[in-house]
């Protein structure tokens, strides 16, 4: 039974209880976007996997995540017998879920090996999994941004060494990663940054402290210190991968000083760390850590934003499923106009997320292949997912816990944890204003804007939408570029925030009018594209409150996910 589409036989309880529910089969639009972007023999393979995993998210996976929600990791520092140990102690169930994404999905490796698929397949499947744990999502989405970055500025010793255990999906050999960059007194101010690093009879050692890491037991991270004699400043940060244990097999020269009590992802181990002569190897030049571990933060930034899309999709899918079972004042919920309106509020940014990061994903294969405007595109819409899709993220969580009401506050169910990890994406990888400061630089210093304008004009031309669609689009595209150019020029950063959410949601308007129109005859995508313009871009009075609402008769329609002609698509085009 599709458990979103068919509703079970009622019972006296009256609490829907969405258990085992397929998160694949329940998301009709999930396959048929899918199948938009990737060719028929590249996705058909992976149908049957995508399949499957769905069908464990929702069942397996999501009760080894709650369980493991509730048994958070454990440092044990010493031995009984006082030897220093430094041994993060994870529950079963995290460690079942670790062996699921890293060995049997392989998560970490796919994007490492000769003949893995393209980065699509990968995030689809981070899309599904992270539906049921979000928390070890983090470990797999730094292995693999920490074996991208090795691969691409480490001495080829180094990628010798290391690569193939990074790539490994043997779950007893294979290397976690992770990334050592926060420090208490720096924050996101890197150019802060106290971590010394000293070359000691030819070998560098690292001092200091940092303040906030996450996976602190991984068998290499990614650090950023300040090698003796380096100037003040970023230009004076250089990046060190760091093993966790010596050539020799001893381990190395740092400790995890304690774990932290999180909020959210209470399943995966964050840790203080003291460097305390800890060996390690320079990536790449001296003095360019920073421009180096960007790299690094910029596929992290990509993936929460998928991670972001999946979170929201789990919490529609919750609070689809309730106000299609639950009955009050004699209906279904999902038959209330109010809930309607509320349900498609929710339904907007999640696939505003969704659309963005498989427009990023099939930007990067030509992106890592020198593709000089794909890599602009890349590089600002990189932090544009990161900034709104977070943001939003958190807002998705909580109304889908309301729509459960006060059965979703218990933290028996998913909810509570959703709304919990959701807010950590916010914060992960830059805060919003650190990022939304970096799609301002993207504009300034690396001329990105004009790149992403000529992609979606592109991306507009090719959709071939009636003429009245493509040149409202069209003109507001234009404004857009045209404020946010403006702001970053003159350095307006009190406004970045509104610039940049306003090119997100133009973008990924534009985006969602493409796959309507490669999935007609429904435009459904068409409709929710042009409500994105009304409501996100168009000026509007609050008091300003018509008899008849030109997105109501259609309500019912897009809450159900059904098809939707291009005619009534068309009556959302505003006058």
């Amino acid at each position: 039974m599709n458990a979103l589409t068919e509703r079970p036989h009622a019972d006296d309880l009256n609490i829907p209880d969405s258990s085992g529910m397929n998160l694949f089969d329940c998301d009709p639009t999930l396959p048929r976007l899918l199948a938009t972007y990737l060719p028929a023999d590249v996705l058909a393979p992976w149908l049957p996997e995508l399949q499957q995993l769905g069908a464990r998210a929702g069942g397996e996976l999501d009760r080894l995540a709650l369980s493991a929600d509730k048994h958070p990791p454990v440092l044990a520092a010493r031995t009984r017998r006082g030897e220093d140990l430094q041994r993060v102690i994870k529950h079963p169930d995290f460690v079942a879920l670790e062996r699921v994404a890293f060995s049997e999905l392989g998560l970490a490796a796919m994007s490492h090996c000769a003949d893995g698929p393209p980065p699509l397949i990968k995030y689809a499947l981070t899309y599904l999994f992270v539906q049921a744990e979000f928390g070890l999502c983090c470990p797999v989405s730094m292995t693999d941004s920490l074996t991208r970055t090795l691969r691409k500025y480490g001495a080829p010793e180094l990628v010798e060494r290391y690569l193939p255990f990074l790539a490994s999906r043997d779950f007893d050999t294979l290397y976690q990663g992770a990334m050592f960059m926060t420090e208490q007194a720096a924050g996101s101010d890197v150019a802060r940054t106290r971590t010394r690093a000293r070359l000691e009879d030819g070998e560098w050692k690292l001092y200091g402290e940092k303040w906030f890491c996450s996976n602190p037991d991984a068998d290499l991270a990614m650090v950023l210190a300040r090698p003796d004699g380096a100037p003040d400043g970023m230009a004076g940060v250089s990046l060190f991968l760091l093993p966790r244990h010596r050539p020799d097999g001893s381990r190395n020269a740092y400790r995890i000083v304690r774990l932290k009590d999180k909020l959210g992802t209470r399943s995966m181990a964050s840790g203080e760390i003291s460097l305390e002569g800890a060996s390690a190897c320079l990536i790449g030049e001296i003095g360019r850590g920073f421009q180096q571990m960007a790299d690094m933060v910029n596929m992290s930034r990509l993936s929460n934003g998928v991670r972001a899309a999946g979170l929201m999709r789990r919490a529609v899918n919750e609070a689809l499923y309730v106000a299609r079972n639950r009955l009050a004042f004699g209906k279904h919920l999902t038959d209330m106009p109010l809930m309607q309106r509320q349900l498609l509020k929710m339904m907007l940014p999640a696939e505003q997320a969704r659309s963005m990061f498989m427009q990023i994903a099939t930007l990067l294969p030509r992106a890592d292949s020198g593709d000089v405007e794909a890599q602009k595109c890349v590089r600002i819409l990189t932090p544009l997912i990161k900034f709104r899709a977070c943001r939003d993220a958190r807002r998705v969580t909580g109304d889908a816990m309301e729509v459960r009401g006060g059965v979703g506050y218990i933290e028996e169910w998913s909810d509570a944890r959703l709304v919990r990890d959701a807010h950590l994406g916010s914060i992960w990888e830059g805060t919003s204003n650190i990022v939304a400061l970096d799609i301002a630089r993207a504009v300034t210093r690396e001329d990105a804007l004009a790149p992403l304008q000529r992609h979606l004009q592109h991306v507009l031309a090719d959709a071939e939408l009636p003429a009245p669609v493509t040149a409202h689009l069209r003109s507001l595209l234009d404004r857009v570029a045209t404020a946010l150019s403006e702001v970053a020029a003159e350095h307006r950063h009190e406004q970045v925030r509104q610039a940049g959410s306003a090119l997100y949601h133009i973008a990924t308007a534009i985006f969602m009018a493409w796959e309507a129109c490669r999935l007609a005859p429904d435009y459904r995508r068409l409709a929710l594209a042009l409500l994105v313009v009304r409501h996100k871009l168009l000026p509007k009075d609050p008091l300003d409150l018509p008899a008849v609402d030109a997105a109501a008769p259609l309500l019912p329609t897009l809450v159900s996910e059904a098809p939707v002609s291009l005619g009534d698509a068309l009556q959302l085009l505003a006058q």
